[in-house]
């Protein structure tokens, strides 16, 4: 994982456990074309089999292509290999903002390290975890993000919920952020 420089001490962090599961996701690309990236398509068998609710059953066998958003199954991957289960319907960036079993909603202006961000934009939402702030944006690593799994910045007005782990003990690196105004703008999450 070669993160960029400025988010370079992201590679120290050794907990939340969502977190660093998600860095290690650093990368990963949708495949251009008719073609996908069966790492992303395993994605949603693996989150099926660690918790095979309906849903999850329902999605593994839905998600077939790259090209259908995969920030949801994104979370929810990086959710599963720390051992938590992701929300009720996880393809739909939405449905991250009602949390549910094992999460708990927090003010936008509380965000902290390690925290799901939920954005509204045209034709859908996009979700994405949080690692940082400057005065206008979030700065968050999530997938689908320019066809890739990435650390973007998106305008805090456009976030519509925050969500926690409920954590027994929360980490003690989880924290406020505040970072530079620099980084790319996310263009595209669809």
């Amino acid at each position: 994982m070669t993160l960029p420089a400025q988010y370079a001490w992201l590679a120290r962090e050794t907990a939340p456990k969502m977190l660093v599961a998600a860095l290690s996701l650093y990368g990963t690309l949708e495949t251009a074309g008719a073609k996908n990236n069966p790492q992303i398509l395993a994605w949603a068998d693996e989150v099926g089999k660690a918790y095979p609710t309906a849903y999850n059953k329902w999605a593994a066998d839905f998600y077939e292509h790259d090209s259908i958003p995969w920030c949801g199954l994104g979370m929810a991957i990086a959710a599963t290999r720390a051992g938590r289960e992701p929300v009720a319907s996880y393809l739909s960036a939405l449905a991250w903002a009602n949390g549910g079993a094992g999460w708990v909603k927090v003010p936008v202006a509380d965000a902290m390290l390690g925290d799901i961000l939920v954005f509204k934009r045209t034709g859908g939402g996009h979700v994405a975890m949080y690692v940082g702030e400057d005065n206008t944006h979030f700065h968050m690593l999530g997938a689908n993000q320019d066809d890739a799994f990435n650390i973007r910045r998106k305008p805090k007005a456009q976030c519509v919920g925050v969500i926690r782990p409920a954590y027994i003990n929360r980490p003690a690196n989880v924290r406020k952020v505040r970072l530079a105004a620099a980084g790319t703008l996310s263009q595209n999450e669809a």
